[in-house]
């Protein structure tokens, strides 16, 4: 068990395999001083960090933001975006949710043939969907904030899904 003490307020354990972590920071200073932090109790602990694969993502406005930042002499890159979706403070995630539709739609109709339209038990059909394809749409969605027209989208493609699964379309 791993015991990371000295981050923040908080102390996280168990981070056996911890390959993707999100650290949010009002200030650009105090982030560049918590991955110096994070980087150093890594080492303690025979980790390293991936500077290649490390990003920083900038929120609101980036007309001020440099291109990279230096942490520990080593250059990390400012983006947009960060692992195919994007938190942001316009609070508007309907492309992210229509993207993930389009994924979930496409899965949906590779299966029609093999497991919609075919004998399987309506329950086992179920089973499938709740498990694979729910979990296609909600990748990436504790990043979404989600207005009213947006849950009723999430609602019609549920439906649409649920009526492919019983042969109704």
């Amino acid at each position: 068990m791993l015991d990371w003490g000295g981050v923040g307020q908080s102390s996280f354990t168990d981070l056996d395999f911890a390959d993707d972590d999100s650290l949010l920071a009002e200030l650009l200073e105090l982030l560049v001083s918590i991955l110096e932090t994070m980087a150093s109790e890594t080492a303690s602990l025979g980790l390293e960090m991936n500077w290649q694969k490390t990003k920083v993502e900038a929120l609101g406005c980036r007309e001020d933001m440099p291109l990279a930042i230096k942490v520990q002499c080593q250059d990390v890159m400012v983006v947009e975006e960060c692992l195919g979706t994007l938190i942001h403070s316009i609070t508007r995630s309907t492309c992210y949710i229509s993207r993930q539709s389009a994924i979930t739609r496409a899965a949906m109709r590779s299966l029609e043939n093999q497991i919609w339209r075919s004998r399987l038990a309506t329950a086992m059909k179920l089973k499938l969907y709740n498990t694979c394809i729910i979990s296609i749409f909600l990748y990436g969605s504790d990043c979404w904030v989600i207005s009213k027209t947006d849950a009723r989208k999430i609602d019609a493609l549920d439906q649409w899904c649920l009526r492919m699964l019983l042969g109704i379309i």
